[in-house]
């Protein structure tokens, strides 16, 4: 079973767009994911931007790799380190803590994701 960063199963991501390394819904990683894709984040404009900066375009649809293109509010399984590089910049998206890969603590503590977390607006839920 893969765990989330809070210990528990991990929960999918996004299935509307279908998000995740091996495009099921969920962050699952393994060897072959060279770029650990394995935070769970709420797009945000102000990210979609940078990650275009930085020459990674998250918005253009490309159906040949089966990408429908991302708007704010999507949810979608980021590499790791490129969610740093956007979080040292100030431009990381929420995480989504329940589904997010424990693997993302081999790069990020457990605290610097939960200062970061996205909560569930309105319904007073708690912190995913």
């Amino acid at each position: 079973m893969n765990r989330n960063v809070l210990g528990d199963e991990l929960v999918p991501c996004s299935y509307d767009p279908l998000t995740g390394f091996f495009r099921d819904g969920c962050c699952h990683t393994d060897e072959n994911d060279l770029g650990t894709h394995v935070v769970c984040a709420r797009m945000t404009q102000v990210f979609l931007d940078y990650s275009l900066s930085r020459g990674n375009d998250l918005i253009t649809p490309k159906p040949e790799w089966r990408f429908v293109g991302l708007k704010p509010g999507d949810r979608w399984c980021l590499c790791v380190l490129r969610w740093l590089e956007a979080l040292q910049a100030g431009a990381a998206p929420p995480v989504v803590l329940n589904s997010t890969h424990e693997a993302a603590l081999d790069h990020v503590s457990l605290d610097v994701l939960r200062l970061n977390a996205w909560q569930k607006a309105v319904d007073g839920r708690s912190k995913d």
